[in-house]
Formats: C-alpha cells, structure tokens, sequence
C-alpha cells in the first residue's frame, strides 16, 4: 500500500525498440521534405514532370541518407 492508504499506480509504458522508433522518425521525416520541396519546386516552374522527378529523386536520396543515419 502507499503512504496515503490507497493503493499504489502502476504506469505501463509501451517500450520501443530503435527499430521502431528510426521508423517513426524516419517516415515523419521522409513524408516532410519531398512535401515541401514539391511546394516549393511547383510555384517556380512550369512543369509537373520536373516537380515529380525532382521529389521522386529527393525520396530516393532521402531514403538512403536515412538508412545510412540509422547504422
């Protein structure tokens, strides 16, 4: 029993693994950048190829700087 009579809390946490969590990270940051570069990319030029090339290149890009973070 606790100091007050009552019985005492128990908090339950869920514990992540480091995969889990450079998987959250990972997409919030993944999701992020190529938005805001294709915003940015879509108000300068006048072709959507580019917007979409320029954001396919920044995925593959940010992919791999993020695998590589991760090690």
């Amino acid at each position: 029993m606790h100091k007050s009579g009552k019985n005492k809390h128990i908090e339950k946490h869920f514990t992540v693994t480091a995969l889990v969590r450079d998987i959250v990270i990972g997409m919030s940051d993944g999701l992020t950048v190529p938005f805001a570069l294709a915003a940015g990319l879509s108000g300068s030029v006048s072709g959507t190829q580019i917007v979409v090339v320029a954001g396919l290149a920044e995925f593959a890009a940010g992919s791999i700087a993020m695998g590589l973070g991760g090690i």
